[in-house]
């Protein structure tokens, strides 16, 4: 009698021990930044949200700084199923969809405010397409305004022209062509290597990139144009998200929402202290000159008349619709 009692506690302590185990789902999120970066804690917050919310029963991680897939795959990582979650600067996917560069189209939206109208009135359209691949949209999250690092001075747009300028998108591959630079395609995660290296001396990205590179130990020159606010896209394979019972849904909307309400708050916030930072290092900040400014617009024109050729009345609805806000 003993025996099988000691038997049976046996096999039903190994049943308690391996229900939790059996319950819990594990999830994959990979990101394109390092884990400092201010997209990246906020994942991981809200990751830390949603175990929380879950008791234990969702648990996701987060994978920064290219570790998992590098930004140009982690899209079609979380379409194909090999994550379940990714994040990353949608606008890299602009060739495939024009919709996807809205945010990037040149002095469209230079301050935060007018990036949440810009973000409200071009959410619809992009969820959708999202949709239509198997992707669920849960968040996006703004960099800083976008400004010039350079290896010189710049008194006009023509001064560019020869610079080995550092692309990651449409936008910024064709700024480098219509100012006679030679375009690099680089992501965040190789671009301190390539400055070390001198594959670039040039390339326009926020405060926040220019600080995780540690651009001061290259360029000497950061020059604040505000071209643009870009952003990242926080995003679930559908098939996945279907698959959870809808209590797990719901904690993963919740905390994707307050995950967007904390990240945007965040970047504002630090914004200008990425700005200082670069300063405290050395590098020579200033705004642009009257003329580069000009140079500048003249370019966003062009971008502008280039993306809507491409997007066509769709793409004029989404602005018409942002400047009506």
């Amino acid at each position: 009698m003993t025996l099988h009692l000691l038997r049976a506690g046996l096999i039903a302590g190994a049943v308690l021990a391996a229900g939790p185990a059996f319950a819990q789902t594990k999830w994959n999120l990979p990101a394109a930044y390092p884990s400092d970066n201010p997209h990246s804690e906020n994942l991981v917050a809200f990751a830390k949200d949603v175990e929380a919310a879950t008791s234990g029963k969702l648990l996701i991680t987060v994978h920064p700084n290219a570790s998992l897939f590098k930004a140009p795959d982690i899209k079609r990582a979380v379409v194909t199923g090999q994550a379940q979650m990714g994040e990353l600067l949608l606008s890299i996917h602009e060739n495939e969809d024009p919709v996807f560069g809205i945010d990037v189209v040149p002095f469209l939206a230079t301050s935060f405010a007018e990036s949440v109208k810009l973000y409200q009135a071009s959410k619809p359209a992009i969820a959708k397409k999202l949709d239509a691949q198997g992707i669920k949209l849960l968040f996006a999250v703004p960099w800083a305004p976008q400004g010039v690092y350079v290896n010189k001075p710049l008194a006009t747009i023509e001064d560019m022209k020869g610079l080995k300028w550092r692309a990651y998108n449409v936008g910024t591959a064709r700024i480098g062509e219509l100012v006679g630079a030679q375009s690099v395609t680089i992501q965040a995660a190789e671009l301190p290597q390539a400055l070390a290296t001198g594959v670039v001396n040039s390339f326009m990205s926020s405060g926040g990139t220019g600080y995780d590179s540690k651009a001061w130990e290259s360029l000497k020159y950061f020059y604040d144009v505000q071209a643009w606010i870009p952003k990242d896209y926080t995003f679930v394979n559908k098939a996945a998200f279907e698959a959870l019972d809808k209590p797990t849904q719901d904690a993963i909307l919740k905390a994707a929402a307050a995950a967007e309400t904390r990240g945007w708050k965040a970047w504002e916030d630090k914004a200008n202290w990425y700005i200082d930072q670069l300063k405290a290092k050395g590098m020579i900040v200033e705004p642009p000159s009257p003329a580069l400014k000009a140079g500048f617009q003249k370019i966003g024109e062009q971008l502008t008349a280039d993306w809507l050729k491409k997007t066509g009345a769709d793409g004029q609805a989404l602005i018409d619709a942002y400047r009506k806000m």
